[in-house]
């Protein structure tokens, strides 16, 4: 539990600069509209055009309905593609699941570098908290207890291997399909511009408490990911979100009352976005496609 009192936390908003608020802002405006774009790409096998205004409202719904539900929003967004453009549920279910297996690579990547630059500190923290022997024998274990995983994996026909492979097999398929689709390198530029919108949003926004002006790259990066991970574990990250940061930002002994109200600040600014973007993409659309024919099949352009 924080210790940080409401008070201080009013303190800390009151005195922040929002015009770096206002950035992050853009910057996690900027990811979603972008996320939204690269959808068609993912559609373009399925010879599916779809419009962009739908694509758009439909993210923006979908993270508004995340709120509520957790993953709920996946769920919803699809079923807004059927019911206004045509597209069958279970396709453009697939395509978000697709689109899910390139952020988990992009995070995957960012863990590595972060790691790479951060390495000297992480493993010197490792050892000053934990047995050197412990984790090199913990580090062994888990290695023999994955290949025994695999080789049972691929040599049983339990109905518990056989979900486990089919698991995998898609996974890969998911991975495979998206170096397989005509635009495929707009496609991961997008992919790169949407995450490295979500770090510098994350980034500009600390510069609006002068406590973290100085603050290494390198625990932007760790709170981020904790950051992320918060997200993806509750509803959209509430409640979960500032005590994430103060954690990644507490091995840097940043001090706990700028660390949570940091985290506070970039969850509420961020939520705003999109329960209003959100709430209004879930008003507009049957506005926007009153007079529209739902089924239409086309390449797109």
């Amino acid at each position: 539990m924080s210790k940080v009192s409401l008070n201080e936390l009013l303190a800390y908003f009151k005195n922040a600069d929002y015009s770096w608020v206002f950035l992050g802002m853009l910057c996690g405006l900027l990811s979603h509209l972008s996320r939204a774009y690269r959808w068609q790409y993912l559609l373009e096998p399925l010879d599916y055009k779809i419009s962009l205004g739908n694509s758009v409202m439909a993210v923006f719904a979908a993270y508004l309905i995340n709120y509520t539900i957790p993953r709920a929003g996946e769920v919803a967004r699809a079923s807004i593609l059927t019911t206004y453009e045509g597209v069958p549920f279970e396709k453009g279910f697939g395509t978000i699941v697709a689109e899910r297996v390139a952020d988990f690579l992009v995070m995957v990547i960012i863990i590595i570098i972060t790691l790479f630059i951060q390495f000297d500190f992480i493993y010197q923290f490792f050892i000053q908290k934990f047995n050197p022997l412990h984790l090199s024998i913990g580090l062994f274990v888990l290695i023999v207890l994955f290949f025994i995983g695999v080789k049972f994996v691929k040599s049983s026909t339990s109905k518990i291997a056989l979900k486990i492979k089919t698991f995998v097999i898609g996974l890969l398929e998911g991975v495979l399909s998206i170096f397989k689709m005509k635009k495929k390198w707009a496609f991961i530029v997008h992919t790169i511009f949407i995450w490295s919108m979500y770090i510098a949003m994350f980034y500009v926004t600390a510069f609006s408490l002068p406590e973290l002006h100085n603050i290494p790259f390198g625990a932007i990066l760790i709170g981020f990911i904790s950051a992320t991970f918060s997200i993806a574990a509750t509803n959209g990250g509430i409640g979960s979100y500032p005590i994430a940061v103060y954690a990644a930002f507490s091995l840097f002994s940043v001090p706990e009352s700028p660390s949570i109200a940091f985290g506070w600040i970039v969850w509420t600014s961020q939520t705003i976005l999109l329960v209003l973007a959100g709430g209004l993409s879930l008003m507009l659309l049957p506005i926007f496609n009153k007079n529209k024919k739902v089924g239409n099949k086309k390449e797109l352009s």
